[in-house]
C-alpha cells in the first residue's frame, strides 16, 4: 500500500516539474502575432507592417514590431496565454478565441435609441463613432429627433484566430522596464536602475510592559531603495494615459519589476540640472536652490533680467 502511495506522489511531483518547464506566469516575452476574425478574416491586430499595409491600414499613424508582454497580466487574451505556458522561445501557436472571451457576445439590448441632441452635430450620420454618457458606440440610423446607436464593441460576436511566434524572453531589467512602459503608454523612454540610500522615520519598538498609552517614538534610519528612474519627455507629460493613470502605472511597474520606488527625472535645458519627482507626486528644485546654483556659477540674476529687458526694447 505504501509503495502505491509513493508511486502516486512521485507521479504528481513529475507532473508538477513538467508543468513548470518552459515559459510561465510572470515571464516577459516578445511576441510577433496577427489576429483576424474567423468569419470574414477581418484584421484585428498585427505586429507585421506588411500585413497591415496589405489590409489597407495607414501604417504611418502607428508603429509596428514585436510586442513585449508580461504573461499572466492580461496583456493578451487569456486563451493565448494558456497556449504559451510551457513553450519555449521560437515556438509558434495558432489559437481560436471564442467571441465571449474576445470582445464579448453581441447583445441586442446594447442597441438603444437616444435623443440626437446627445450626439455632436458633426457626428449625426450613420456609421459615426460617438461617446455618449461615458459609453462608446456607433450610429446606425437617425430619424427625426431620435438616433439608433449600437453600443456593442465593433467586433462583438466574432471569434478571433490568433497566430503568434515567441521571439524572445526578456530578462535584462532595463529592457524589461522599457518594454512594459511601451506596452502601457505606446512610447519609448530612457530608463535606468539605481540603489539609493534614503532616510526614513521608523517606529521604535518598545517592551510590552511599558505604558501602552505613551506616545510612539520614531527614529531616523538610513535604508536602501531599489529605484527605477524614468527620463521625462514632453511626449510623456502630454500622454493621456500617463496623465490619467500615473499612480496605477507606478503600482504595476513596482510590482512587475520588484522595486521599491519610481522616480521620473526631467532635464531642463542643456546644463544637466534635473528635476526629479516621484510618480504621482512631482517634486523638484525650489527657488532658493536655483538662486544658490546661480551664485555658485557666479551669475548675477538681476543683470541677466536687465539684459533681456533691454534686448526686448
Amino acid at each position: 500500500m505504501s509503495n502505491e502511495s509513493e508511486t502516486e506522489v512521485d507521479e504528481e511531483t513529475a507532473d508538477e516539474e513538467e508543468q513548470a518547464e518552459g515559459l510561465q506566469k510572470g515571464d516577459v516575452v516578445k511576441l510577433a502575432y496577427t489576429a483576424r476574425t474567423v468569419d470574414g478574416g477581418q484584421l484585428v491586430d498585427t505586429t507585421d507592417e506588411e500585413v497591415a499595409e496589405d489590409d489597407g491600414i495607414d501604417t504611418e499613424q502607428q508603429e509596428f514590431g514585436p510586442r513585449t508582454i508580461v504573461l499572466g497580466e492580461n496583456h493578451i487574451f487569456p486563451d493565448v496565454e494558456q497556449d504559451i505556458y510551457g513553450k519555449e522561445v521560437g515556438d509558434e501557436g495558432d489559437v481560436t478565441v471564442a467571441a465571449a472571451d474576445a470582445f464579448g457576445e453581441y447583445d441586442e439590448e446594447e442597441v438603444r435609441t437616444v435623443s440626437k441632441d446627445k450626439i455632436p452635430e458633426d457626428d449625426r450620420y450613420p456609421g459615426a463613432h460617438v461617446d455618449i454618457e461615458g459609453e462608446h458606440g456607433h450610429v446606425e440610423t437617425i430619424i427625426g429627433g431620435r438616433a439608433r446607436v449600437d453600443f456593442n464593441h465593433p467586433l462583438a460576436g466574432e471569434d478571433v484566430e490568433y497566430d503568434y511566434e515567441i521571439l524572445e524572453e526578456v530578462t535584462d531589467r532595463e529592457e524589461k522596464a522599457q518594454g512594459i512602459i511601451q506596452m502601457m503608454l505606446d512610447m519609448e523612454l530612457d530608463v535606468w536602475f539605481e540603489t539609493d540610500s534614503v532616510e526614513e522615520e521608523q517606529l521604535v519598538e518598545t517592551d510590552d510592559d511599558e505604558d501602552e498609552e505613551s506616545e510612539p517614538e520614531y527614529e531616523t534610519v538610513e535604508v536602501e531603495k531599489e529605484t527605477l528612474y524614468i527620463e521625462a519627455t514632453p511626449q510623456l507629460t502630454m500622454n493621456q494615459q500617463w496623465m490619467m493613470g500615473k499612480q496605477q502605472i507606478a503600482q504595476q511597474l513596482t510590482q512587475l519589476l520588484d522595486i521599491d520606488r519610481i522616480i521620473v527625472q526631467e532635464e531642463i535645458g542643456g546644463g544637466g540640472m534635473g528635476m526629479p519627482g516621484m510618480m504621482g507626486g512631482m517634486g523638484g528644485a525650489g527657488g532658493a536652490d536655483i538662486e544658490e546654483a546661480l551664485e555658485d556659477a557666479d551669475v548675477d540674476a538681476e543683470e541677466i533680467v536687465e539684459e533681456i529687458e533691454g534686448a526686448e526694447e
